[in-house]
């Protein structure tokens, strides 16, 4: 399932706010290379990226700015990403593909159906949150890109819907939620509810609420959910 104008989370661990520099003469014999080396060079402009965003912010940072920071030319960038904006996906992919690792996770220690969508909703959150509180200005670039609906954040979307079905799947298997409703209808209603506390764009506005206001909202979807 897709929804291409509502909701979208993402994370990513801490950075600190200094660039990385590159070594020029390992750089230069990575670019005149293929596979692995060229892969090596990508992550190394995103790790200098990512730390550059996060001391800056995105908005301010432009990729000649990345260019000095890592120490070449723009045109050499371009080599590896066609616009800033691609660089920015690739700090979100990183973030929200371990912001659902750490959430499929904690779903998989559910003791039953019930708890696997408690310990999804409360993960998800718990993880956002830190990117908010911990890396300020790269969850800007998290809201920009849920705002944008970049790829990456598409892909993250359908990654937990995905696992929130299983879920569901589960809960009906074992006959702890009703089989009544279709249950992709459930599934993007039982989403949707949840978005105010997993989308970065609402949770900003939203952090006060919790915990109290995402435990509430959770009963009142297992009950709905009852057979």
């Amino acid at each position: 399932m897709t929804n291409d104008t509502i909701g979208h989370t993402l994370s990513n661990g801490r950075c600190d706010a200094k660039t990385l520099p590159m070594n020029k003469q390992s750089v230069a014999k990575a670019a005149s290379t293929r596979g692995p080396a060229e892969h090596a060079v990508r992550d190394q402009i995103v790790k200098a990226a990512h730390e550059y965003f996060g001391h800056y912010g995105y908005a301010k940072t432009t990729v000649s700015d990345l260019a000095r920071a890592v120490g070449f030319s723009k045109a050499y960038i371009y080599r590896f990403f066609d616009s800033k904006q691609a660089i920015g996906e690739a700090i979100v992919a990183e973030c929200v593909d371990e912001i659902f690792v750490k959430t499929r996770e904690a779903v998989a220690t559910g003791r039953d159906a019930n708890d696997k969508l408690r310990k999804f909703a409360k993960t998800v959150t718990s993880a956002t949150m830190d990117v908010a509180f911990n890396d300020r200005k790269i969850y800007e670039v998290a809201t920009q890109a849920s705002s944008e609906n970049w790829p990456p954040v598409q892909a993250y979307v359908e990654r937990l819907q995905a696992l929130l079905l299983d879920i569901l799947k589960d809960g009906r298997e074992s006959g702890q939620f009703e089989r009544k409703t279709p249950i992709d209808e459930t599934c993007r209603a039982v989403y949707f509810a949840l978005l105010v506390f997993m989308d970065p764009v609402f949770l900003q506005r939203s952090m006060e609420l919790l915990p109290d206001a995402q435990t509430e909202v959770i009963n009142l979807i297992l009950r709905s959910l009852a057979p």
